[in-house]
């Protein structure tokens, strides 16, 4: 599994565990949905400032999401 592909099934793990929907996810961050989508697909990749929002509305570290903790 490439770096990207870990990423993109972090947050998808921490979304799930999340009590939030994914449209309540996009509008915390500032971005639409279709473009969580895409973060969640690994076809792109968000801003450090989004990534940190993203970590942030999740309750995630980015250590957590970029897989860096055991």
């Amino acid at each position: 599994m490439t770096l990207q592909e870990q990423i993109s099934e972090n947050i998808k793990a921490e979304i799930l565990a999340s009590d939030k929907t994914k449209s309540k996810i996009a509008a915390e961050i500032g971005v639409s949905k279709p473009t969580l989508s895409q973060y969640l697909s690994g076809r792109i990749q968000p801003s450090l400032l989004t990534f940190a929002k993203l970590c942030k509305a999740l309750g995630a570290s980015a250590d957590e999401i970029l897989g860096l903790t055991k």
